[in-house]
């Protein structure tokens, strides 16, 4: 029995080439490695851990907001990646969009209030190639982050040399995509199927939650996700541990003692081992309290750096070569 409400026509949008459409963000956002001359010492800290948990075999998850992309980081999250310093790369839905026309198109990113006066915003018929890409996937039996990263790369896009979707797949990095049904343009789109959409999404959360098995002894790192990073985190740990919890008497391995690391724009204390009070707005900080306190309590350590990712994120890969050279002056 349909629904008894009205739903809305598709059929009676107009989708436009993106060569129409004023872009703001082309290649050239793209940043060469660079070492700095100073970054913050907490990160310093979080490249020894990450040496130590790829010499475990433990964890290095990293989770990213759209933003890191549009700020041009990607080769240094390659480089990272390919060292084998990151073992799994989680997103949202925008990072996936993001991406796609990077390589595709070469630009990326409009103007909302130009575009949302004529309702144009968002309507544009290549980025909605991403949905026939992860409903493909789906009768591929393959997850969202997958579909788009083998597309991205059987197709040879004329920019995948820059794509995260494409190096993660060239690297048999799994990377997810989570996604929240109408968060994202292409959910507008005429040719958006919200089953394969959903089916395609909660495979990658099963992916993240395997990943985050090996934990123990590893690294967990967010940069700008105030919202999807810590809630599929904080769902998929709680899985793995209850999991766990019932496998104690076969010996496998508790899930407590890992790094944390949250860098965003957020004004937080020198001290965040504790969470504020309900009566402090940064209390709904949900990184805060999800994983600097809350998910390390019983043995984990946590760090957070305040900064633009321009900064951070070089200055995390500065600290990894520190790192690594100190570990090759050594030896």
């Amino acid at each position: 029995m349909p629904s008894k409400y009205r739903l809305f026509d598709r059929s009676k949008l107009t989708l436009l080439p993106l060569k129409k459409r004023k872009s703001l963000l082309g290649i050239d956002i793209m940043q060469v490695p660079a070492l700095r001359s100073e970054f913050h010492p907490s990160f310093m800290k979080v490249a020894e851990d990450l040496k130590a948990a790829k010499e475990s075999g433990s964890a290095r998850v990293l989770m990213l907001g759209a933003h890191v992309l549009r700020s041009g980081m990607q080769k240094y999250l390659f480089s990272l990646m390919e060292e084998g310093l990151i073992s799994c790369i989680a997103v949202n839905g925008a990072c996936a969009i993001h991406d796609f026309e990077l390589a595709y198109h070469g630009s990326t990113t409009e103007c909302v209030s130009t575009y949302i006066s004529n309702g144009q915003f968002g309507l544009w018929q290549e980025t909605g190639l991403l949905n026939d890409i992860v409903a493909d996937g789906v009768k591929d039996g393959l997850g969202f982050g997958e579909a788009v990263g083998k597309y991205i790369v059987e197709e040879k896009l004329p920019s995948a040399d820059i794509s995260l979707f494409a190096k993660a797949y060239e690297l048999d990095i799994p990377i997810t995509v989570h996604v929240g049904i109408g968060y994202d343009i292409v959910h507008e789109h005429p040719n958006c199927d919200g089953g394969s959409i959903g089916q395609a999404s909660y495979a990658d959360f099963l992916i993240f939650a395997a990943q985050l098995e090996s934990l123990e002894g590893g690294v967990v790192m967010n940069f700008g996700s105030a919202i999807m990073a810590p809630e599929i985190y904080l769902k998929a740990l709680s899985m793995v541990r209850n999991a766990a919890h019932n496998s104690e008497a076969d010996g496998h391995k508790s899930i407590c003692h890992f790094t944390s690391l949250v860098c965003d724009l957020h004004d937080l204390p020198e001290e965040v081992s504790a969470e504020p009070p309900k009566t402090n707005a940064a209390y709904y900080f949900r990184p805060w309290k999800t994983m600097l306190v809350r998910t390390v309590a019983d043995g984990g350590r946590s760090y957070y750096v305040r900064g633009f990712h321009a900064d951070t994120v070089p200055g995390l890969w500065t600290a990894v070569r520190r790192c690594c050279s100190n570990s090759s002056s050594e030896g």
